[in-house]
């Protein structure tokens, strides 16, 4: 595989992942032939089927291996994530940043290539050691390279530091200000809630004195009117007064004019006769009657 420019070590890591993928997909495969196989056990057991029979054993069939292919697919694009994530977690170790072409995924000579070497070297990879401790990415170790790669990793970690400690500086002097901002902010609240409550203290005198000036309206309202009040009962009394004496003067004008009729001296001279008959009749009564 010295065509796609691996060392050895990465060839060997190339085959495991191949034999790896290549038993997922025997697996999968056997399964699909026992779909087949149970098929041919269950179903085809007489001679001769409709058409609507057929139909609907090549559907379920149809639909058993979809379900197993589709899964064998998610599967497989899971399976890579994880074999790019271990990459790319070591690289990140050492600061590297690793880059892939999507494109080259779908490059005929390429794929061709791959096909070929699993035919041919595949086979004669049993002779290689495999190691048995999980494998890592390898330090780079070629000389210049390498110590280039270690300046320039101290490089950045010596940045790094004074990057934190840039950060710690900061963070203090959001904090303070941070701090500075919650104290103005409860400092306004307090200066509001005190101009809110000097406004509802406004508020509330305002209404008391338009109370107060209501009330001294309906007291001056009030004593008016009682001064009315009194004014008309006085009023009353003296026109009583004046209807009273009048009518007396009435009743005297008429007794007067009474006293001077014919009948009224013609009843008097009755009620007299009456009088002295009455009197004469009590004087009888005590002349028969003495003990009474």
């Amino acid at each position: 595989m010295a065509e796609f420019g691996f060392n050895e070590h990465h060839q060997n890591e190339a085959i495991n992942y191949m034999r790896f993928a290549r038993s997922k997909r025997l697996l999968r495969l056997k399964t699909i032939d026992s779909c087949f196989e149970e098929l041919k056990d269950s179903r085809l057991v007489e001679e001769t089927f409709t058409v609507d029979e057929v139909r609907e054993m090549l559907d379920g069939l149809q639909a058993v291996v979809r379900g197993e292919v589709e899964m064998e697919l998610i599967n497989t694009a899971h399976t890579n994530v994880l074999l790019l994530r271990q990459l790319f977690s070591q690289a990140e170790k050492f600061y590297l940043r690793l880059q892939s072409d999507i494109s080259e995924l779908e490059n005929r000579e390429l794929l061709e290539q791959v096909a070929e070497f699993e035919k041919t070297d595949f086979k004669t990879t049993d002779k290689i050691n495999q190691e048995t401790s999980k494998p890592k990415l390898a330090p780079l170790n070629e000389g210049g390279v390498s110590e280039l790669l270690n300046k320039e990793i101290a490089r950045l970690q010596e940045e790094n530091d004074k990057l934190k400690t840039r950060l710690r500086t900061l963070e203090s002097q959001a904090m303070s200000a941070l701090d500075e901002r919650t104290r103005a902010e409860r400092a306004l609240k307090d200066l509001q809630k005190v101009q809110g409550e000097k406004q509802e203290i406004n508020s509330l005198e305002d209404t008391v004195a338009a109370l107060r000036e209501d009330y001294e309206r309906s007291l001056s309202a009030n004593a008016m009117s009682q001064k009315d009040l009194q004014e008309n009962l006085i009023s009353a009394k003296h026109e009583l007064l004046r209807v009273q004496e009048q009518l007396a003067l009435a009743e005297k004008e008429l007794d007067k004019k009474f006293q001077q009729t014919a009948a009224y001296r013609n009843m008097k001279e009755i009620l007299t006769k009456k009088n002295e008959q009455i009197k004469e009749i009590r004087k009888r009564l005590q002349r028969y009657e003495p003990n009474e």
